[in-house]
């Protein structure tokens, strides 16, 4: 989430307490479908496993293009402007070096050769060559603040924060294809559903969800979830039956029917939720507590929360992903210029490690996984 919600905050939090009353009436969906987008990688099915779709994220279950590269971790310095490269043998900071203005994600492309930093206010998608660990040239998009792709690997979208849309790009060139215009304010996060039909994007300034049939492409459903409250992170169950997604006014993650697009229940994980994460056996989902400086573990069987991680002296845990092997879990600091690293057994902190200013979207690859689905790394 871009940063100027701070200056806000204070009168956000005043509704936050009746965030749970009745829904505003939903906005109106996007215009008539256009027809649907071309295949590019048909040998790739859309279709999981009907029990597990993370079952291709298991530790040592790298893809051979990624199987030699070295891991790093990633991390966008938004009020630096820059990317701190981390080795996570030795948790130091091997590399440093400039982008654009107010980075936000480092995000692997669909086909795990490419890591792109994206340049919200810089209008940059920035590549890094995973194999050298060094950038490219920048490449003009408008309003990067998030970048996620089709599961079949046609389409990269853009999640155009500012300017209210969902961008179709070419997955390789990020050439503009067209445009969905969205009836919601703050386009951030998403998840696709099992099958890949449906794309559940969250908009954080509105207090919303929407349902996208991407092939369309067309808005099916938008879901409130109080006005006052924003919805950050969303991330799919492994038996694909529900969503869980962030909010960070409300405090916890709601749970979305995956099928009907509808809230089932929420659940209090604690201030600031903001980054969902699934544990590499799938049994676990761990979600940043950006204001109280916590980890709250989920139970994906029992949808409740089983444990809390705390951060001695505090913190603001944001943004991250599991290490490969599933033992660490690393987190941006966002309002501290560090990065942590959390213990996956033991849920105590292992490592606080100086980066830039402003860290958030952070990316440990390489990650299991076939391929990505976007953000700072979400495989199948």
């Amino acid at each position: 989430m871009r940063l100027r919600w701070m200056t806000s905050m204070l009168g956000a939090a005043a509704v936050a307490a009746a965030s749970c009353a009745a829904p505003p009436t939903p906005m109106a969906a996007a215009p008539q479908p256009v027809s649907s987008p071309r295949r590019q990688h048909p040998q790739v099915s859309e279709r999981e496993s009907p029990t597990d779709v993370y079952a291709h994220d298991r530790p040592g279950m790298l893809d051979p293009k990624v199987r030699n590269v070295t891991p790093r971790v990633y991390v966008p310095n938004s009020e630096s402007g820059t990317v701190d490269v981390i080795n996570p043998r030795t948790f130091q900071v091997v590399r440093h070096f400039r982008v654009g203005s107010l980075p936000q994600h480092v995000v692997p492309s669909w086909d795990l050769r490419t890591l792109w930093v994206n340049e919200n206010k810089g209008n940059n998608l920035t590549p890094i060559d995973p194999v050298t660990g060094r950038p490219g040239r920048p490449v003009p998009v408008d309003d990067p603040y998030n970048l996620y792709f089709t599961p079949d690997g046609s389409y990269a979208l853009v999640m155009a924060e500012r300017n209210n849309r969902l961008d179709f790009r070419d997955p390789r060139t990020m050439r503009l294809v067209r445009s969905l215009p969205l009836p919601c304010r703050g386009v951030n996060h998403g998840d696709f559903t099992a099958d890949g039909s449906v794309f559940l994007a969250s908009c954080e300034f509105s207090g919303q969800l929407v349902a996208i049939d991407w092939k369309r492409p067309r808005v099916r459903k938008v879901i409130s979830v109080g006005a006052g409250n924003m919805p950050q992170d969303v991330k799919l169950s492994p038996d694909g039956r529900v969503f869980y997604v962030a909010d960070m006014m409300a405090g916890g993650t709601w749970i979305i029917d995956a099928a009907a697009f509808r809230r089932l229940g929420f659940l209090r994980t604690g201030k600031g939720a903001h980054g969902l994460y699934v544990s590499r056996d799938s049994r676990s989902l761990y979600v940043s507590n950006r204001d109280e400086g916590t980890v709250s573990v989920v139970s994906f069987a029992g949808r409740k929360v089983v444990d809390r991680w705390r951060i001695p002296g505090g913190g603001s845990p944001d943004m991250g992903g599991v290490s490969a092997d599933g033992k660490q879990l690393w987190l941006s600091g966002r309002y501290h210029g560090v990065v942590y690293v959390f213990s996956t057994g033991t849920g105590k902190l292992l490592h606080t490690i100086k980066v830039g200013r402003g860290p958030h979207g952070l990316c440990f690859f390489p990650q299991p996984g076939r391929y990505s689905l976007g953000h700072t790394g979400v495989f199948r």
